[in-house]
């Protein structure tokens, strides 16, 4: 056997089915390897958006996709992928070409130090001797992505290792990883978690994609239903329990967050996306009640005078959780008069209702409520969204509901702007496989679109019908307006033109109109209607782009504090 067979083979052992890349020297071989051994191979137009479907591939999964790319500049763009997955907590795998180990140091082609670059980046970086040693260092680093925290592992496969041939009986294809292994929680501590939270008065529920990730819906929906929390969601726990659900107080985020006096993180972390668990956003004397799969995670930011922390995955500790209810307090729920409660609904109401009034608002040019609002009316109730951008991401997780797990997509913890095609294209392909008949909806904003717009072309090779829709307001967060811009001499542009103007009006849809899908702009309320129907019915077997032109100054409405919470300087 060959060495790129062998890399093949051992990545279909441990149960990959999606190669995402771009081959070239020393890899293309191990491309046609991996075809050869019926894995899919996913060409795509950037090594940064092959990394990241290969982790979404992970989180929607459980288990690592692989991204498969060439030595030096072509490993470097991985970087991206690699931080985003590790800090997301996913499971991937890169595995990047290298020079030949006889020619280190010697100014190789496209030689780097790969491995080094890698290592603040993956939970696990290592580069093989020998072509025996593949499938043993293929294998671990599986596991190790999947096992523990989650995270990116890297391998280096150096040049004359792909064409290398060893006897076939030398090779020993390890044995698939099987999936972690239940980690329970202290019974102790889960009694005393339980006794914590039948005592509060102001009790919430915070789910985290760490509790999605974990396929912890099902006990998760019945401790919330069942006792009576309100709860919110993170950004990626959308859908774990309904986003419309009667206890969902997602509306009402700021208000819930000050008033709770305890509080349970179900995969949830305290960092910036949950204000580091301080004031002014929480209660200083708020309770915490913490489960989370990495001990070190305990007590971060806050201490641990105020924290209760359970090390354990979320469906074990869910589930003791719901044990202890019963043979403690089987009958106990939190009532639905408390003045918390009624707080709560109170604020729900009121920024509910302020939301649909400026989802109503016929206005042209569009504001992100209407277009997002529009789109949240005609989607199918189950579909997958993926969504990035400033205001197009922000506004579209209040309007864009989630109804199912592991159904959002976005910027996540990394806060990693361009994720959005790489992320549709490994949805499209598991539902294409798995899941016929489910509509993958990418919602960009015109900026976040620009960092992978060539993608389009790999959607459109592949025929993965996704549904589109770019919210264009000519700018990164705020826009430009076009009187604006056709004032401004063109030599005066970069002085003259604010640092977040891009090119007004800009027909994004004429890009997958080269490459065969369907495109529509839309400019008012009817044309973006009639865009949305057909491509959900006349085009839904069709990669579709609705370019929607969104008034460039319409931005979020307004809010009790600042989406980013700064801490004090001590100096």
């Amino acid at each position: 056997m060959d060495g790129a067979s062998v890399i093949a083979e051992a990545l279909k052992a441990q149960g990959v089915e999606y190669v995402f890349g771009i081959v070239g020297f020393p890899v293309i071989e191990v491309g046609m390897a991996v075809q050869a051994a019926g894995l899919q191979y996913i060409g795509m137009r950037n090594e940064q958006a092959a990394a990241y479907a290969a982790g979404a591939i992970g989180y929607l999964t459980g288990r690592p996709g692989v991204c498969l790319v060439v030595s030096g500049p072509g490993m470097l763009n991985t970087i991206s992928g690699l931080a985003n997955a590790t800090i997301n907590c996913w499971p991937m795998l890169v595995i990047g070409g290298a020079n030949d180990k006889d020619q280190d140091s010697m100014g190789a082609f496209q030689e780097y130090p790969q491995v080094e670059s890698a290592r603040l980046c993956a939970k696990y970086t290592a580069r093989p001797a020998s072509v025996s040693q593949i499938p043993f260092f293929i294998e671990k680093a599986v596991r190790i992505s999947m096992y523990g925290r989650p995270g990116a592992a890297y391998i280096d496969i150096s040049g004359e290792l792909v064409n290398q041939t060893v006897p076939e009986e030398s090779i020993r294809i390890m044995p698939k990883v099987g999936p972690p292994p239940p980690m329970l929680g202290d019974p102790g501590l889960v009694e005393e978690a339980v006794r914590l939270l039948t005592s509060a008065k102001n009790p919430l529920i915070i789910i985290g994609k760490g509790a999605a990730y974990a396929n912890a819906e099902g006990s998760v929906r019945e401790l919330v239903t069942k006792y009576g929390f309100p709860f919110i969601p993170s950004p990626m726990g959308k859908g774990v329990v309904e986003d419309d659900h009667p206890q969902c107080v997602i509306a009402a985020r700021s208000r819930a967050l000050l008033q709770a006096d305890v509080i349970l993180l179900l995969g949830a972390r305290l960092n910036w996306i949950l204000h580091f668990g301080l004031p002014p956003r929480f209660n200083p004397t708020a309770r915490f009640i913490q489960i989370d799969i990495c001990p070190e995670e305990l007590g971060n930011n806050i201490g641990t005078n105020r924290l209760l922390g359970v090390a354990g995955d979320i469906l074990s500790v869910t589930n003791q959780m719901l044990e202890a209810f019963q043979s403690l307090n089987p009958n106990w729920t939190y009532p639905r008069n408390t003045p918390f409660w009624q707080s709560l609904k109170s604020k729900v109401s009121a920024n509910q209702k302020a939301s649909q009034e400026l989802s109503v608002d016929e206005s042209v040019p569009m504001s992100f409520y209407y277009a997002l609002g529009q789109v949240q009316k005609m989607i199918p109730r189950d579909s997958i969204i993926v969504s990035e951008g400033s205001s197009t991401m922000d506004i579209g997780r209040t309007v864009l509901l989630n109804h199912s797990p592991r159904h959002r997509l976005d910027a996540g913890t990394f806060g990693t702007m361009g994720v959005g095609l790489g992320f549709s294209i490994a949805a499209a392909l598991l539902a294409r496989d798995r899941w016929p008949g489910k509509r993958v909806v990418c919602v960009e904003g015109d900026s976040a679109f620009g960092f992978s717009g060539m993608e389009v072309e790999t959607i459109c090779r592949y025929n993965l019908p996704i549904l589109m829709v770019i919210a264009n307001n000519n700018g990164i967060g705020m826009g430009i307006e076009a009187e604006t811009w056709n004032d401004v001499e063109v030599k005066d542009r970069s002085v003259e033109i604010p640092v977040t103007g891009l090119m007004p009006d800009t027909r994004y849809e004429k890009i997958i109109e080269a490459f065969g899908g369907k495109g529509y702009f839309a400019t008012t309320p009817t044309e973006l209607e009639g865009a949305l129907r057909e491509s959900l019915t006349t085009y839904a077997d069709k990669p579709v782009i609705i370019n929607v032109a969104v008034n460039p100054q319409s931005t979020r409405k307004s809010q009790d504090f600042n989406w980013l919470t700064r801490t004090e300087s001590k100096l």
